[in-house]
Formats: C-alpha cells, sequence, structure tokens
C-alpha cells in the first residue's frame, strides 16, 4: 500500500463527514486515480535551458520559485510562468519547460517508478537563474474519474496575493524539505506532495465555481448544484447503502424525475450508474490496497452475494476480482 494521507484513502464506510462539504467528493475523485508513490525533486536552471517530458500515464506539477520560464504543452499556447505561479499537467500528454521560447529541450525521462533523474552538479559558485519544485504522480487512468478528466491541459495557478494560501504553504514546506532533508522528510514530501495535488485541483475547482470566464460547466457545475452535491457526498459517503434515485434525490430536496434529469444533465450519466462506477472504483482500489477478504469487500461495494459483486466487477474490469488482485500484487 503506498503511503499518504489519511484523507486520501477510499471510505467504503458508513461515516459521519467530519468536513460536510463538496471537498469529500473532491478528495475520493484523487483517490480513485492515485496509484504508487508520488515523486518530487527541486532544479536549479542556468540559461539558457529547456527540458522536454514525453508522454505518461502519470500528471504532473511545475512550481517556479525563482526566475521565470515557459511551460510549453503539446496541444495549446505556451504558458509564461513566474516566480509563486503553480502549473499542473493533468493528462500526461508531454511538455515542455523553457527559459526561452527558441530553446531546444533536452528530453528527460522518469523512471518506471516515476523517480525523477538526479540534477547535473551546478558550477561553483554558480547562481541558478530559475528554481523550480516539480513533481510526478503516477495515476490509474482506466480508472480515470470524469472530475480530473475534465481539467484542461494546463491548470495555470497564477501568483497573486492572498491567493490560494494553503497551496502556497505546501509549496513552501515542500521546497523546504527538499532542499535541506530531515529525518522523516521521506514520509513528509510523500504527504505533502499528495496535499498539494489536492490543493491544486480544489484551486481550480474554486475558481471554476466563481465562474472562470464563464458558467461552470461539468462536474465543476454538478459540485455547485446544492441537489448533485448533495446526493453525491450520500454515495461517496455510503456506497454500500441500496440507494434508489428518489432516496438520493431527497437528498437535495427535489423529486425523482427532477433530481434524475438534473443529474444525468450536470454529471453526464444517470444517479445508479455512477453508483455502480464508483462501487466498482472503490472497490478495485481495495482489492489493489488491502487484505479484506471477497467477501468483506463485496459487502463495502454494496452487494450482499459475493457471486453478483464478482459477476459485476469482471463485467467492469474484464477479469474476475480475484485475479484482479493478483496482477495488481
Amino acid at each position: 500500500m503506498s503511503i499518504g494521507l489519511p484523507f486520501l484513502s477510499v471510505r467504503l464506510h458508513p461515516q459521519p463527514s467530519v468536513y460536510g462539504t463538496d471537498m469529500d467528493v473532491l478528495s475520493d475523485a484523487v483517490a480513485a486515480m492515485r496509484t504508487g508513490r508520488p515523486h518530487s525533486s527541486r532544479r536549479d536552471y542556468h540559461a539558457p535551458w529547456g527540458t522536454r517530458f514525453d508522454p505518461s500515464d502519470g500528471a504532473g506539477f511545475h512550481v517556479v520559485l525563482r526566475g521565470s520560464a515557459w511551460l510549453v504543452p503539446t496541444e495549446g499556447e505556451p504558458v509564461a510562468l513566474g516566480p509563486g505561479d503553480v502549473a499542473f499537467l493533468a493528462h500526461g500528454r508531454g511538455h515542455a519547460l523553457v527559459s526561452a521560447l527558441e530553446v531546444e529541450p533536452e528530453a528527460v525521462r522518469l523512471g518506471p517508478d516515476g523517480t525523477w533523474p538526479e540534477p547535473p552538479l551546478p558550477a561553483r559558485d554558480s547562481t541558478p537563474d530559475t528554481v523550480t519544485l516539480c513533481g510526478a504522480y503516477l495515476l490509474d487512468r482506466t480508472r480515470a474519474h470524469p472530475l480530473l478528466t475534465e481539467l484542461p491541459e494546463v491548470v495555470h495557478l497564477p501568483a497573486r496575493v492572498g491567493a490560494h494560501r494553503a497551496l502556497r504553504a505546501a509549496v513552501e514546506l515542500l521546497g523546504m524539505e527538499l532542499e535541506e532533508p530531515q529525518p522523516g522528510s521521506d514520509i513528509i514530501v510523500t504527504s505533502l506532495l499528495d496535499t498539494l495535488l489536492l490543493y491544486i485541483v480544489r484551486a481550480w475547482w474554486q475558481r471554476e465555481r466563481r465562474g472562470g470566464a464563464g458558467h461552470p460547466t461539468g462536474w465543476s457545475a454538478a459540485l455547485a448544484d446544492p441537489a448533485v452535491a448533495a446526493a453525491l457526498r450520500a454515495i461517496h459517503g455510503a456506497p454500500d447503502r441500496p440507494w434508489t434515485v428518489e432516496e438520493l434525490g431527497a437528498h437535495g430536496g427535489l423529486s425523482r424525475a427532477a433530481f434524475a434529469r438534473r443529474f444525468t444533465t450536470l454529471v453526464g450519466e444517470p444517479p445508479l450508474t455512477y453508483l455502480t462506477w464508483w462501487r466498482m472504483t472503490t472497490a478495485g482500489r481495495l482489492l489493489r490496497e488491502d487484505d479484506l477478504s471477497l467477501r468483506q469487500i463485496a459487502q463495502r461495494a454494496g452487494y450482499t452475494s459475493e457471486f453478483a459483486f464478482a459477476k459485476a466487477f469482471k463485467r467492469e474490469y474484464g477479469v474476475p476480482p480475484g485475479q484482479y488482485r493478483r496482477r495488481a500484487s
């Protein structure tokens, strides 16, 4: 099991929410895809410089601590980054980071486990023009939550006074741990990376909820809608409960028909279809990361019969749950 923060673990037990907000669904959306262990590196650059990151199954971020850079995505226009700017790339399509647009970048390949290659040793008494923090996350894109698949090619969070204070605090702590490792830094860095990922996605979501360039759409609109958000919290808080569309609608104060229409429009699929998808997603995560028996996992995923669970799981994943667990081990 990968090391991470408790709120990133999958919650299959019914329990009262300690947050009481849409952030529970956001945490689960991130946890649904996260696998393995995240990695990070503090990089010093001396102009002219340029690095190219090949496409991968993961996601990554760059934070400019000093100086400036251009982020050049595979699709879309280059993005100018200044001190304090955060750029997150969720889709793993490859990108470049350069000191100037005319610089030809050199390829940087991450290790199979997502580790960064060691940076070149700087020249003695040489002050870097640009200092960055970079991070990489391993993702299971076969279970990509739609909230994250809707993210743009580049999530750019410019540094602004008073904006995203929690995110800035996490960046500062991560930079300190990477610059001067201390006892315990290994676990601290891993936890900070998990925290940073949530802060980045939260900052984007909050910006979209406030309207961004227009009005929130897709999952941003779903989480901003009181009735749909209440139903999503109910599903994520107790996926083992035999929910009906009428019960879920009651959480938001809507009739069955009105709720079903609104949920389907905003989420992109009917309520019970999403419920089944989420049950199978969380069951798959338990099979990968927990020693519970198949019977226990079936019960926590809302199935009274282990046979019915195995049948539904194979229909979703293409293999029986036992075989899936063996492959993941």
